[in-house]
């Protein structure tokens, strides 16, 4: 393995699609004004180069951590039956609002090109003191899109204020995503068993990544957890029975910092140390034989490349449902430096990339063996078309759509428009 510390180079009513419409040509406007030498992305970076060695791909290798049964039933006897998806969907904290009912400061969150076909934004009174981070749902959890009989978007979040102990939380939002006009959603906190089972605490940690995977639910770890990724059940969710922002067992029963249903963690994964590459955003590839986990490396900010992309297969056996083989099965290099996103299909790899600035929108690029292409803005060279700080892409493949989050703005659109863009 090279050093790591060395340099490295449904269909939408009228009203929405005319205000997306707008967004889109109002922020292709600003978006123009930025010329090709201001633009740092104008650089190619070039095909992926793929890492064959055992330097290279052992430090990938995954240890798998199951937390003992005997444990989660004891979580689950002093907490109660557990509930399914079904249960929380049922049970909704609040509402998004369609775009045109977005403040522009929101809207501007939204890609230039290509533009979103579904988009909603966050009420500030549930999202206050917290940041977006990655986007899953029922199109990576089952085939036909659905899980029973809804269309389910996750939508993680860390807590970004707040007293120490509440720094850092992790919680999900289940979105019922067959309403098109006004999606409800419930929260979820993200934990993990301690003291044998008799307790939880909070999973401290940026959700960069995350996939739902037929029952699991897997999400990227922090450098402060020791592990890679987490893994949840989503037919093992807990009711919180307190209202209160501590985290765990508190006198009266449970409490959730505020959610009122508990994840506790099923399983970790960990890799070959404190030097090993760690996942900073992964998505769910259906096109591989088995379904595979694409995976983009956490580099720090002053990072310059190149950046680590790779991918591990999902277990075949009823016993392995939802779970990881250890080996990575590729393992490439790409140029691209400040990787925010990461999506894979067929020999497709679609990268975002943060271009500075926080203000600064960021870029999108189509990656494989031969080269690379960008998303650009229109008829000129700028490439700054994505959206703001996207952290995730989730391909629905029932669908055929792209789901992204970008600060309180959650969006999709057409993986096929993604390709058109590439194209001019």
């Amino acid at each position: 393995m090279k050093h790591r510390g060395r340099h490295r180079r449904r269909r939408r009513g009228r009203a929405l699609r005319g205000a997306l419409a707008g967004t889109a040509l109002a922020l292709t406007a600003a978006a123009t004004m930025i010329s090709t030498s201001q633009a740092t992305d104008a650089d190619d970076p070039g095909a992926l180069k793929p890492l064959t060695t055992a330097a290279d791909t052992a430090p990938l290798r995954l240890t798998e951590h199951a937390v003992p049964g005997a444990e989660l039933k004891r979580l689950a006897a002093s907490m109660g039956r557990p509930v399914g998806v079904g249960a929380v969907l049922a049970d909704p904290d609040g509402a998004l609002r369609d775009a045109e009912d977005c403040a522009d400061d929101d809207r501007r969150a939204l890609p230039v090109e290509p533009a979103a076909t579904r988009a909603y934004c966050w009420p500030d009174r549930d999202t206050d003191g917290w940041r977006a981070g990655a986007v899953t749902g029922s199109g990576d959890a089952d085939e036909d899109g659905r899980w029973g009989a809804h269309r389910v978007v996750l939508s993680g979040w860390t807590r970004s204020t707040g007293t120490p102990a509440e720094q850092g939380l992790a919680r999900v939002a289940f979105v019922a995503a067959d309403d098109d006009r006004a999606p409800r959603y419930t929260w979820a906190l993200l934990t993990v068993p301690v003291d044998g089972g008799r307790d939880y605490r909070g999973l401290g940690s940026d959700v960069s990544g995350m996939v739902w995977y037929q029952d699991k639910l897997l999400v990227t770890a922090g450098r402060g957890e020791g592990s890679a990724l987490y893994v949840y059940d989503l037919d093992r969710m807990q009711r919180a029975t307190v209202d209160g922002t501590s985290v765990g067992r508190v006198p009266g029963g449970w409490s959730a910092a505020g959610a009122r249903y508990v994840l506790p963690a099923v399983a970790s994964y960990g890799t070959a140390g404190a030097g090993a590459p760690r996942p900073g955003g992964i998505a769910l590839d259906r096109s591989t034989v088995p379904d595979s986990l694409v995976v983009h490396e956490a580099t720090p900010p002053d990072d310059e490349g190149p950046t680590l992309l790779w991918r591990y297969a999902f277990g075949t056996r009823p016993e392995r449902a939802g779970l990881l083989e250890a080996e990575p099965v590729a393992v490439y290099e790409t140029e691209l430096t400040h990787v925010t996103g990461v999506l894979a299909h067929r020999s497709d790899w679609y990268v975002s990339r943060a271009t500075g600035a926080p203000d600064e929108r960021s870029t999108l690029w189509r990656q494989d063996l031969e080269g690379a292409r960008p998303v650009r803005c229109g008829a000129d060279e700028t490439y700054r078309c994505w959206s703001g700080p996207s952290t995730s892409l989730s391909y629905w493949q029932a669908t055929g759509d792209v789901w992204s989050q970008s600060g309180r703005m959650l969006f999709a659109l057409p993986l096929a428009s993604v390709d058109r863009s590439l194209e001019r």
